[in-house]
């Protein structure tokens, strides 16, 4: 990221995990009790996660298809039975959730001095309610159903820039998943990027970007 000072046009953000409180691993839970011993949960859970990011790589589908074939592919890997209910249940819960407990406040300070915009992997419909529960005007919410792809590929990033009508150098892009987010636009050639490091991912500085544990070091990034 440039200095501190540095005024972009637009601030755009991932939501599920960055502002949204991504509570996958609490869905689950109750949904393998008594299919996998406990000592296993935390290696299930890195399996359902590793299929969803190579889902997301294919040709695109709503995403809760990709949840669905993400959760059939887990169920086999561990020989437990694929429950149409589960999905279902997954589904409504990534629906349900609001953010984390360190958005709100730093979130109404950027939007007064910033049009915010989001870029999800995530279906509209299904995105609504998460983004209602931020509490901020969002300038443009951009989904992977509207780019029809999902990050890390470069067309969702490009799609946004292209419906915002502005260069690379006049975002500041906001993510808490270096894969996702932090790499493409590297790749992309996004200089300004902050990775809000909620333990999702190792931190790469590699990558170039400004780091903070939480959305309230955000604010202090830009002078504010």
């Amino acid at each position: 990221m440039k200095d501190t000072g540095y005024r972009p046009k637009y601030i755009t953000f991932d939501c599920y995990g960055t502002l949204t409180n991504f509570q996958m691993a609490d869905a689950v839970r109750p949904l393998i009790a008594g299919e996998i011993a406990p000592e296993d949960t935390a290696t299930f859970l890195k399996d359902f996660r590793a299929y969803r990011i190579d889902e997301v790589l294919g040709e695109y589908k709503l995403y809760r298809q990709v949840l669905r074939d993400s959760w059939q592919r887990v169920c086999n890997r561990w020989r437990i039975p694929f429950k149409t209910s589960d999905v279902e249940a997954i589904v409504h819960a990534v629906g349900s959730w609001g953010p984390h407990d360190d958005v709100p406040e730093p979130l109404a300070k950027l939007a007064d001095a910033y049009p915010l915009v989001i870029l999800s992997n995530a279906e509209d419909e299904m995105l609504q309610n998460n983004v209602a529960q931020l509490g901020a005007p969002f300038h443009r919410v951009f989904t992977a159903e509207q780019a029809r792809a999902y990050k890390p590929r470069y067309q969702s990033f490009e799609y946004m820039l292209d419906q915002l009508n502005c260069t690379r150098d006049e975002i500041l892009h906001i993510s808490s998943h270096i894969w996702y987010d932090i790499i493409p636009c590297n790749e992309l050639r996004i200089e300004n990027k902050v990775y809000v490091n909620r333990g999702y991912d190792p931190s790469v500085p590699y990558y170039g970007y400004a780091e903070t544990t939480d959305l309230a070091g955000v604010p202090a990034l830009l002078g504010l």
